[in-house]
């Protein structure tokens, strides 16, 4: 008699093993494998199959001939920008971020904008009635004839609606509360979503339906469920920003058909959210000069944003001094003080540091790191610095200022919000008229400047 086949899978991680185990090894979770069913078993084989099954031999690249994409527009600056153009026929877009920060909102909103464009499309909801939805249209004004509504969990019933009509675009709200008959697992487990997913985008494809799917996250701030979800789809988008602050972001993190650099940034108001026309001035604050501020320009994909940097420096009470930081990488703060102890005998092992990027923003390329270096001296020595100076530089660990990339453009940014003066690591090969540039190359030169 054949041996019966047993697996477990974590419904925290998605990792499988032939044993129970009581903590994962993949994600650290306690009593989260459960025994998959035969049936879960063959189901999952046939995803594995039909995601890794060629039925085509190897030919040259020099001989394949390329994709025609057809894309149409959101109705939306942004999130055409993130998406590298508008919505690919055909597509799998992964919505992700956390609760109450606008991805529903958005999504009803797009979808308003395609009906009233002509375009007939689903948007299925397994966690609001039609009625709610209903309210919530009203108010974004996306309520067009041409917008259709359904509230329901079975994945079966969902295909079905989509056989019975024509529809261009289907919306997801949200992928954890749906289930499939085939699996016994409830929903929300990976095996659900797994299999859910591939069902969709299968969908999809033959049916060149463009998709998208809003996807829970975890405490960690990762999608819930497996990263399997992120390989199937075509497309991976991230909400970033605080509820209670007007200015979201929305970044790719993955894109098959454009890039994944750009950002887009939207203002929440009350008719819902809206591309930001004007953020030139949401990161900044003009006004009277206070020590700890100073302003910088960071690149947001093809897009030159000028922030302000904040500094606090105060006497420690502890042993330990305090360091924290918002929208800042803190070792790299960590960094920062220890090179201005090195280099410049400044005491910070009894001071506590405290850093903070305006307006919500998280800062991802050192560019900042001299603007961070005179916030963080001009508290220290109580000393403010000009509104009309602007700092660009990355600081190496042996105190030099190196070169910032796209340097003529944000100097170009720079002084279309009227700063006067900029402190960079290099002169400019082209002279921007109406901003002088100083050229400071090492920690050392920054302090006697100021």
């Amino acid at each position: 008699m054949a041996k019966k086949k047993v697996l477990f899978e974590c419904q925290a991680c998605g990792m499988q093993s032939g044993k129970w185990m009581g903590k994962c090894p993949n994600c650290g979770a306690w009593d989260e494998f459960v025994e998959l069913s035969t049936q879960q078993i063959e189901v999952l084989k046939e995803i594995n199959t039909s995601l890794g099954s060629t039925q085509n031999g190897a030919i040259s690249i020099t001989a394949v001939s390329e994709d025609k994409l057809s894309r149409f527009s959101s109705g939306d600056s942004e999130l055409d920008l993130v998406l590298g153009g508008g919505i690919v026929n055909g597509s799998l877009t992964l919505i992700g971020g956390s609760p109450g920060v606008g991805k529903s909102t958005l999504l009803l909103k797009i979808a308003g904008n395609l009906a009233r464009d002509g375009k007939r499309v689903l948007y299925v909801s397994g966690e609001e009635s039609a009625g709610q939805i209903k309210l919530r249209s009203d108010r974004l004004g996306s309520s067009y004839e041409n917008l259709y509504l359904l509230s329901e969990i079975r994945l079966d019933a969902i295909l079905a609606e989509l056989s019975k009509n024509s529809y261009e675009t289907l919306i997801i709200d949200s992928i954890q509360t749906l289930y499939s008959d085939k699996l016994t697992a409830a929903p929300g487990s990976v095996s659900q979503v797994r299999e859910i997913t591939f069902e969709l985008m299968r969908w999809g494809k033959e049916h060149n339906l463009a998709i998208f799917i809003i996807g829970h996250i975890t405490k960690e701030g990762s999608i819930a469920g497996p990263r399997i979800l992120e390989h199937m789809v075509d497309t991976v988008l991230y909400f970033e920003g605080d509820s209670s602050r007007e200015l979201r972001l929305l970044r790719g993190f993955k894109n098959r058909f454009g890039s994944t650099s750009e950002v887009g940034i939207f203002e929440m108001r009350h008719d819902g959210l809206n591309s930001a026309k004007d953020i030139s001035n949401k990161f900044f604050t003009r006004g009277n000069p206070q020590a700890g501020s100073a302003t910088t320009v960071i690149m947001e994909g093809s897009r030159p944003i000028v922030i302000e940097v904040q500094a606090l420096v105060s006497e420690s009470s502890y042993s330990n001094p305090k360091r924290s930081s918002t929208g800042y990488e803190l070792n790299r703060l960590t960094m920062l003080l220890a090179l201005l102890e090195r280099k410049l005998d400044l005491p910070f092992n009894q001071y506590d540091v405290f850093i903070n990027i305006t307006g919500g923003i998280k800062i991802t390329e050192t560019s900042a790191d001299l603007a961070i270096i005179a916030a963080i001296i001009s508290s220290f020595r109580n000393r403010p610095i000009s509104k009309d100076t602007i700092f660009m530089g990355e600081v190496s660990l042996i105190g030099d200022i190196r070169d910032v990339f796209n340097l003529d453009q944000r100097l170009k940014e720079a002084k279309s919000q009227k700063f006067s003066k900029a402190l960079v690591p290099s002169l400019p090969q082209q002279q921007t008229e109406g901003i002088k540039c100083y050229k400071v190359e090492e920690v050392s030169k920054l302090i006697e400047w100021m």
